[in-house]
């Protein structure tokens, strides 16, 4: 069951593209406003339009329930907008593109085969769990599809800005951990667990669902455990080169332990579990 954005979330959209989480637009006159702001592809992806605007990523020094590589927390700005999707790529999606289930690609993860696994994460609404390489796939072929170059996976900064949604707390939501259960699929076991249908919690304060738990979601950077120790103040890029790439925002499962807003780690580039997804992010601006 997909649940439609709620009204409020863009009350005040003029006012909110304008001030860019209280950073005026005009301090960035490089970034051409769209007018839109949301969009709609021919195969139904819904996005949202992200505004420029500075943040703090990753985890302050006395947050005791961040790991190292979370840290230095560091001031960031994204200085263009981008559009992200509102969900994760569903099961449903990657076949219109792709032309077959995620599922016919062989599994990494040996959980894949326990008694029952595949029938609780196999469905349309679900999202496809996948390699990162898989999912640059997907991203050319939606580019062919839609007669452009604008769909890629946001980076790593961009993904936690938008996940962030103007907040500064453990979670978009805030910091205590039991209103979780409102906005994430979490803590399920291997026996009984698996994804579930993407945008059936709460959305965050910018419309985007599933950014806590349900699957983990590949972005563009490279993994590093030290990057943030040299991070570029403006739009990082990641680590030129690595053998992992990063996953953000924890799953379904009771080992991700990784549901707040900062938590990063590196999973091989060609990794294909049960619990790695990813999102779309597009261009706002051109086709480059």
């Amino acid at each position: 069951m997909k649940r439609m954005m709620k009204a409020p979330v863009w009350a005040g959209m003029t006012l909110f593209l304008a001030t860019a989480i209280g950073v005026p637009a005009s301090d960035n006159p490089s970034a051409t406003m769209p007018t839109e702001p949301t969009y709609k592809n021919s195969i139904g992806m819904e996005f949202i339009l992200i505004p420029a605007g500075s943040f703090k990523m990753g985890s302050a020094d006395d947050a005791d329930y961040a790991y190292a590589q979370e840290k230095p927390q560091h001031q960031l700005r994204i200085s263009q907008p981008f559009y992200l999707a509102t969900t994760e790529v569903t099961q449903a999606q990657w076949e219109t593109v792709m032309g077959g289930s995620p599922y016919n690609l062989e599994r990494s993860n040996p959980y894949y085969n326990m008694p029952g696994m595949k029938a609780r994460i196999t469905r349309p609404s679900h999202p496809a769990t996948v390699s990162w390489q898989d999912a640059q796939d997907f991203i050319q072929k939606l580019n062919e599809r839609e007669g452009t170059n604008r769909y890629r996976l946001p980076t790593e900064a961009e993904w936690e800005y938008a996940a962030r949604a103007g907040t500064q707390t453990r979670y978009s939501f805030g910091d205590n951990e039991s209103d979780l259960e409102q906005y994430a699929w979490y803590g399920g076991n291997f026996l009984t667990g698996g994804t579930h249908p993407v945008a059936t919690k709460r959305p965050n304060p910018w419309g985007l669902y599933d950014m806590h738990g349900n699957a983990w979601e590949w972005v563009q950077d490279f993994y590093s455990d030290t990057y943030y120790q040299k991070s570029p103040t403006q739009d990082p890029q990641g680590p030129s080169q690595g053998d992992q790439h990063v996953v953000r925002g924890g799953s379904w499962h009771s080992t991700a332990d990784g549901w707040h807003s900062a938590m990063r780690k590196g999973y091989p580039t060609g990794y294909r579990g049960i619990s790695i997804g990813f999102r779309v992010a597009m261009n706002a601006n051109g086709n480059g």
